[in-house]
């Protein structure tokens, strides 16, 4: 940030600034603050003092000074664009976006603030928004890897997942080796529908990168949902050999072994998914199966009433409890829960029978 000439000529000012251009921030911060004291109206003094504070990742501090010196100077040049940074920098995206928008008005078709636009959007959570300024920065930048990478996240996030397998392509002619690019369309692919390509984009990922967070998780999950079991198992248990921690892995590792009856292997890793997780509900109506399967009713039952409790829509839980009370001689407790279980299957039919009658059909 430039001085305007009357305060270049201070001698005050110029020590000041050289401490700021020697990166010596907190003796810089000290000088620009006696500054302010001195002439509570200097605007530049505010603005270089917002300046350091930032630096030092002050950035409350900073904000008060910068809106100071608008208050003093709204056309002072470079503040608004230090304004934004600093609410950018402190994560407070939403107020970064006027700021930022303030500038480019000024300067259309700045890349760095087209980018940053996009960047706020994005750490909002606001990915539909993103999209445009993303693609115009990467359009505009077209070696950017990881600026096609932010995009494809953000179509993929905002349910755009041709958007995604478009960014893709541009990904792959960048780097034909992303594994991180292979996850995001097996993803697109897999919510359009193609399971076979999905699985097929994951195990691309894989063998690019078999280290690659989550890229083993990916295809055993979708595995999984294909009921190849086994294979899905083997993918859980890379995930946990890259991730000894990764919960939702253990999890599904312990699913899969249930789904294929080996409950000897499927008990401890569903015990230490609890112990790590137990807002897991899945894995409860899991060890209800395995315990009852080992005659432990009463263990049964409460991994199963918990089941339940953490997810009252899953009808599994209602009818495994419903053919354990009946086991366990609980007619009345047993009807219940069967009306339960039947209720929701009705429901479950019922809604598909709606969704097919209302789908679109096929031109003749």
């Amino acid at each position: 940030m430039a001085m305007s000439g009357a305060l270049a000529q201070n001698n005050a000012g110029q020590n000041a600034l050289a401490l700021e251009q020697q990166g010596r921030n907190a003796e810089a911060e000290a000088a620009w603050r006696a500054i302010t004291k001195g002439d509570p109206h200097n605007a530049e003094a505010f603005a270089h003092l917002g300046l350091v504070e930032s630096r030092q990742e002050n950035y409350g501090e900073a904000l008060a000074s910068y809106h100071h010196a608008l208050e003093l100077n709204p056309a002072l040049p470079g503040l608004q664009m230090n304004l934004g940074l600093a609410f950018f920098k402190a994560k407070d995206f939403k107020d970064s976006i006027k700021p930022f928008t303030a500038e480019l008005q000024k300067h259309p078709g700045d890349q760095r603030l087209i980018i940053l636009i996009g960047m706020a959007h994005y750490g909002m959570g606001d990915y539909f928004v993103a999209i445009p300024y993303l693609k115009q920065a990467a359009d505009r930048d077209p070696q950017s890897l990881p600026l096609r990478l932010t995009l494809a996240h953000s179509c993929m996030l905002s349910k755009q997942f041709q958007c995604v397998l478009d960014v893709y392509k541009e990904i792959l002619a960048l780097n034909a080796d992303s594994a991180e690019a292979d996850m995001l369309a097996g993803e697109a692919l897999d919510e359009k529908g193609d399971s076979s390509g999905a699985i097929e984009q994951f195990r691309a990922a894989v063998h690019t990168n078999p280290k690659e967070p989550n890229v083993h998780f990916g295809l055993g999950y979708l595995l999984w949902t294909q009921s190849q079991y086994a294979d899905a198992a083997k993918e859980f248990q890379a995930e946990l050999d890259n991730d000894p921690q990764h919960v939702q892995a253990r999890a599904c590792l312990g699913d899969s072994y249930v789904q294929l009856n080996d409950y000897a292997r499927a008990e401890p890793e569903l015990e230490k998914a609890l112990a790590a997780d137990p807002t897991l509900g899945p894995a409860h109506r899991d060890l209800g199966i395995i315990y009852a399967d080992q005659d432990r009713k009463e263990d049964a039952v409460r991994e199963l009433q918990k089941a339940i409790e953490l997810d009252p829509k899953d009808v599994a839980p209602h009818w495994r409890l419903a053919k354990l009370d009946q086991a366990m001689g609980k007619k009345e407790e047993a009807k219940a829960e069967f009306a339960k279980a039947s209720s929701m299957n009705k429901e479950s039919i019922q809604a598909l029978s709606q969704k097919l009658a209302t789908a679109p059909k096929p031109a003749q």
